[in-house]
């Protein structure tokens, strides 16, 4: 059975909020979704181009004076009802990659030292998340209301942070573990 692309579902989610270009869907992912759901442009414009032609969306072409036009996208009636059925869908599982863990499960192989290095940059890497979680919450207090809507956005906020903050221990304890080990050790 083949796989579903959940990308389709991303992008008529953000579309959800407002009418957007391909660029604007990009920005409005990097600016709400990208901790947890990312998109690249090359995955983005195929898939604009697969819902127009399931007739979940329609698109409008605005004229720029000097630049190229720009193509608008927005949901129909058969993009919010197939939004709204997968989002009524059980969550499936997922299997994460995960290169460190990848790396860390074939580490006898070099020295202790480059998997110290490794786990500590991951920790300064999720401390510089928590941070960027941080501003992401207090962004949404402050430019929204408490809503329904809101509250769903910090959820997912509070998640990544949680997650983040987990991981920021699980380093710790690797990190004393490491420091236990030498490299004659098998």
């Amino acid at each position: 059975m083949a796989r579903e692309n959940k990308s389709r579902y991303a992008l008529l989610g953000i579309l959800s909020f407002h009418p957007m270009s391909g660029y604007d869907l990009k920005k409005q992912i990097e600016q709400t979704t990208n901790h947890f759901w990312h998109e690249d442009f090359a995955q983005i414009y195929p898939i604009l181009k697969q819902l127009e032609a399931e007739g979940l969306t329609t698109s409008t072409v605005e004229k720029q004076e000097g630049r190229p036009e720009r193509h608008i996208y927005a949901l129909t009636e058969k993009g919010w009802g197939a939004l709204r059925n997968w989002i009524a869908k059980p969550v499936s599982s997922q299997v994460r990659r995960n290169e460190l863990l990848l790396k860390l499960f074939f580490a006898d192989h070099v020295p202790v030292a480059v998997s110290i290095e490794h786990v500590q940059q991951f920790r300064e890497f999720q401390l510089v998340l928590q941070e960027a979680f941080q501003r992401l919450k207090d962004s949404i207090t402050q430019q929204h209301p408490v809503s329904k809507q809101s509250t769903y956005w910090l959820l997912t906020v509070n998640y990544g942070a949680c997650v983040s903050q987990a991981l920021i221990n699980w380093c710790d304890d690797t990190l004393a573990q490491l420091g236990q080990l030498d490299d004659t050790t098998t």
